[in-house]
């Protein structure tokens, strides 16, 4: 199994609308093959950072299956415009 991070700093005050947008997209991204679980956790020290962690059963299951697939246009378009800078994602096994 692969463990995705992504360390999620969101623009100053858009915050709830992120969750809400989230909450659409997440959705999106359970239905992926290869996909295990995730979590979002909100920071505590920072009001708009968060931690996204996404376990996939590949690598390819994430940068292929999913970042190549017609639904990750969607998942960016929902997300994408709330993230300054955009995040560094990584895997971990």
């Amino acid at each position: 199994m692969i463990l995705e991070v992504a360390i999620l700093h969101i623009k100053k005050g858009w915050s709830k609308d992120f969750e809400i947008s989230f909450n659409v997209a997440q959705k999106i991204i359970a239905s992926k093959n290869g996909y295990v679980s995730h979590q979002l956790k909100k920071c505590i020290e920072q009001e708009d950072k968060y931690i996204l962690l996404v376990n996939w059963n590949t690598i390819e299951d994430h940068e292929v299956g999913f970042r190549k697939s017609p639904e990750y246009q969607d998942w960016k378009a929902l997300l994408h415009h709330y993230y300054e800078p955009f995040p560094i994602v990584e895997h971990y096994k």
